[in-house]
């Protein structure tokens, strides 16, 4: 167990939390939520002693292991992967080390001997010798290949070293699990996979995630960070929600009946209180209206923006034609001779792992760069809006955020584009801030800010939820399930896909094209099972 005993935390004189006590108990999974800027990722690293309360405590459980998913991709990129994989208990690690260390000298003495033989006893007791088979396991169940597992990080590419991250977190059973975004840059596979590791997971884990489908899929409790406390609800996100709307209606409604007895008092006072007769009545009345005290009922913190895509004109049947197309990066084929017409009611996502190939397409058909061979063609009513997966390229200048917009908007007054900044959560003074300082959600929600001021109908979004809270990627998700026109996107959030895809397409390893009329549940319990099937069984066939 892991508590937060009258834990307060200032940053100057705001108090990011107050006083808070909790719980988290063994058997259980806690989302952790809250609004950006609440202290999510602040309450993880105070859990995990990175940084120390400005008051109260942290209590763990005696001889309990805590266990954090790190954010430094570069920390053990001298390391080989399966190493860093066991680094995950350090204790076990570091017996590992002395005993190589201990066996390599050639002068061996028989003080050697004797720490050697406390040494294997201490590593017998902690499975040392399945170790590096246990840290395979969890490498192959996330998708890093057995070839990598002796290769140095550094050899890696991002995504593999993400996962290798999580397996470290994950190694050795810990107590406590503590992971912040665990599910960001892992692909479909990866995220099932711990999705079924979590729910097995008999210890406490703490987790921060913007994946709404992760966290219906593995948390027991959420533990919701609004107005510096954290109050803790039994049951999934979804139930949270319900919830947490269900209390808030019901002290409204109790508030009501509250001002109606109120009002009802005040009535009666007013009319008998010179009334002899009634006196004692008025002043019984002035009694029980002062002990009347509605609910102090705080609106949430969370802050959602608006998000409404509307298109200048009507799209036409024809929309988008793709013929042959090819690329290949550094001499591999990513795109091999894919063909296919996009309908005018389409809104397809591209699934799978193989996001270089995607990004590559999107690039190509908005003419961020070239095919090597095949050709496409646009319809002519259509009027395009992309966001591309590297934001960062688009807020290179100098500008303010307000002269950013200007130059895309068909109103040269900056009052039209205020308007839209200040519909997604930039008040006025935000107006004036550079773009070449803005966070990663903040470019986000101006580039979103474009694509409304731009009026296009058909939409190509690049993974548009990274950077994202919760509350934009809701707004996001309403916004391009009511759009009228075609949509044609990525993302790693899974309710986002399915309840905004009728279309999915894939492309596969070696650059061909899967193509399904379906939802995105549909297609993971169908063609992508079954090609993970087929292909495990051919592996086991050459074996």
């Amino acid at each position: 167990m892991i508590s937060a005993n009258n834990v307060t935390y200032r940053i100057g004189k705001k108090a990011l939390f107050e006083d808070v006590n909790i719980k988290f108990t063994e058997g259980n999974c806690y989302g952790l939520i809250g609004a950006n800027g609440a202290g999510k990722s602040t309450f993880l690293k105070i859990l995990s002693g990175e940084i120390e309360p400005s008051k109260g405590e942290i209590a763990i459980t005696p001889g309990q292991r805590l266990s954090v998913l790190e954010q430094d991709h570069f920390k053990y990129d001298d390391y080989k992967v399966l190493d860093t994989v066991v680094m995950g208990n350090s204790r076990l690690y570091e017996i590992m080390k002395e005993k190589e260390a201990i066996y390599a000298k050639e002068d061996f003495t028989e003080e050697d001997g004797n720490r050697a033989s406390e040494l294997e006893a201490e590593f017998a007791d902690m499975n040392g010798w399945e170790a590096e088979s246990d840290a395979a396991q969890l490498l192959n169940g996330l998708g890093v290949e057995t070839e990598l597992h002796e290769k140095l990080m550094n050899e890696l590419t991002g995504n593999d070293k993400v996962k290798v991250l999580l397996a470290k977190a994950l190694f050795g059973n810990p107590d406590i699990l503590l992971m912040d975004e665990p599910t960001n840059h892992l692909d479909i596979d990866a995220i099932a996979w711990l999705e079924e590791f979590l729910s097995d997971f008999e210890n406490t884990v703490i987790v921060v995630s913007h994946d709404r489908h992760f966290l219906n899929q593995v948390c027991t409790q959420i533990a919701d960070i609004d107005y510096a406390k954290i109050q803790l609800y039994a049951g999934n996100y979804d139930f949270w929600y319900e919830s947490s709307q269900l209390i808030i209606k019901q002290r409204k409604e109790a508030n009501r009946k509250k001002e109606e007895k109120i009002k009802e008092l005040q009535e009666f006072i007013q009319r008998f209180s010179a009334n002899a007769s009634k006196s004692k009545q008025a002043t019984s009345r002035k009694r029980a209206l002062e002990k009347i005290e509605l609910d102090d009922i705080k609106p949430s913190s969370r802050k959602y923006p608006y998000v409404d895509f509307r298109p200048e004109r009507e799209i036409g049947n024809e929309v988008l034609e793709v013929k042959g197309l090819k690329k290949s990066i550094d001499g591999q084929d990513v795109i091999n001779d894919i063909s296919f017409l996009v309908n005018r009611e389409d809104k397809i996502a591209f699934v799978g792992s193989n996001e270089i190939a995607t990004t590559a397409l999107f690039n190509i058909l908005n003419e961020v760069e070239e095919a090597d061979g095949g050709e496409f063609k646009w319809g002519v009513t259509t009027k395009v809006a992309y966001f591309p997966k590297d934001i960062g390229a688009q807020f290179t200048g100098n500008e303010t955020i307000v002269e950013w917009l200007t130059q895309y908007s068909p109103d040269p007054d900056s009052t039209y584009v205020r308007g839209f900044l200040g519909r997604m959560l930039f008040p006025g003074e935000d107006g004036v801030k550079k773009v070449n300082v803005l966070s990663g959600g903040e470019k986000v929600r101006v580039l979103l800010s474009r694509m409304m001021i731009e009026g296009a109908n058909v939409l190509v979004f690049d993974d548009p939820t990274n950077h994202l809270d919760m509350e934009s990627i809701t707004a996001l998700n309403n916004a391009l399930i009511k759009f009228n026109g075609v949509v044609i996107f990525t993302s790693h959030d899974h309710q986002f896909i399915q309840t905004i895809a009728n279309r999915i397409m894939e492309i596969l390893p070696d650059g061909t094209l899967v193509d399904k009329m379906t939802t995105y549940d549909e297609y993971l319990e169908t063609d992508a099972s079954a090609r993970k099937r087929q292909g495990t069984a051919e592996v086991s066939e050459e074996e």
